[in-house]
């Protein structure tokens, strides 16, 4: 049961990874986080603690109906953490500054880099295994390939101060592995890392919880809408040449795949790394309007318009997700297909305005 002072937690003892695990949750107010921890407690995992800035009123649905047992400001986390010694069997560190117009460095700086090193140093001393979000915009324009090897990361040149937040700390972790010895979970003592890690580099993740996020939610979520309100679709057109309007591809990956491998990356900690996490198979964006409209049983309408010049030459006209090296380790299950993903979405989320 969730506690109404944020500084009152019940301490569980620790328990390997069942039910009666502890699980800490940054972001967990936002998009993906809400959703893993919807995941988790329907997977019956409700000992968790969930971390964010909870002041926005539009992000309340998303875990206003969660089973947790403490919820933590994010800006108090590291003083929370000192005043109630507790253990924490796992923690899933979600939380960053999303916003890929945000051309401040230094704010990104201090919530995706910074940050994120005071929780890796948190699991390193207290031994906990950590998964955390990366992103595909560590990429840039992809001339390099889209491969989750541990050197790559280093001839990188992401398009935005997003992007380059997310592969500063990628280097960062990579760094610190490096120093502590054995790359695995299972290959040695890690002492300048958490004793697994993983860092999900996320491709175009889609799908319930986010309602809130304004111009950074999924082009399917603005699509939706644009059908309810005009019966058509606006996309930006091509700037680039061997591209029509319409065909630049992106590799789509539903929020049900992205949460189950969370999960699994929990259960099963095969060698730490970077991950990449899309389905591996990039579509047109033509393809996703045509699944909307499909799911809606409309014909589809489509007008494109001109690529904002804020983010034009930023804009990625490929992203498809290796994921060989996931593959490699074990995972086994298969991806929803845009299509399915979609429909799934409109129907079951969208049309209601369902939470996950």
């Amino acid at each position: 049961m969730e506690h109404t002072n944020s500084r009152i937690l019940i301490p569980i003892p620790q328990i390997n990874m069942d039910r009666n695990s502890v699980i800490l949750v940054t972001g967990a107010a936002g998009f993906i986080g809400s959703c893993l921890v919807g995941y988790l407690n329907r997977k019956g995992y409700n000992n968790i603690i969930i971390v964010d800035e909870f002041n926005d009123e539009n992000k309340k649905p998303n875990y206003e109906d969660k089973k947790i047992i403490g919820r933590v400001d994010r800006n108090e986390l590291f003083d929370w953490l000192n005043d109630h010694p507790m253990q924490i069997d796992f923690v899933f560190h979600l939380g960053a500054r999303t916003d890929t117009t945000e051309f401040d460095y230094a704010v990104l700086e201090k919530l995706n880099v910074d940050f994120s090193k005071k929780i890796w140093n948190y699991c390193v001393k207290k031994n906990i295994p950590l998964v955390y979000a990366s992103s595909a915009a560590t990429y840039g324009d992809g001339e390099l390939g889209y491969k989750d090897d541990h050197d790559l990361p280093y001839k990188l040149n992401p398009l935005n101060p997003y992007g380059r937040s997310k592969n500063e700390f990628d280097k960062w972790a990579i760094e610190e592995s490096r120093e502590s010895g054995p790359d695995s979970y299972r290959g040695g003592s890690l002492k300048s890392a958490p004793p697994f890690w993983a860092g999900l580099k996320f491709f175009n993740v889609y799908g319930p919880n986010e309602y809130h996020k304004g111009r950074m939610a999924s082009v399917i979520f603005h699509s939706f809408n644009q059908i309810r309100a005009s019966g058509k679709v606006k996309l930006f057109r091509s700037h680039r040449p061997g591209y029509q309007d319409g065909e630049q591809l992106r590799d789509f990956v539903y929020v049900k795949d992205v949460v189950d491998i969370c999960f699994w990356l929990m259960n099963e900690k095969p060698g730490s790394g970077l991950y990449n996490l899309g389905t591996g198979k990039a579509r047109t964006f033509k393809d996703l309007i045509n699944a909307i409209f499909k799911s809606l049983g409309k014909e589809p309408i489509i007008e494109f318009i001109d690529t904002p010049i804020d983010i034009r030459d930023k804009y990625q006209y490929f992203t498809e997700a290796d994921m060989s090296k996931l593959r490699s380790v074990g995972y086994k299950e298969d991806f929803y297909s845009l299509e399915e993903g979609v429909e799934t979405y409109v129907k079951n989320f969208l049309i209601d305005k369902r939470y996950y």
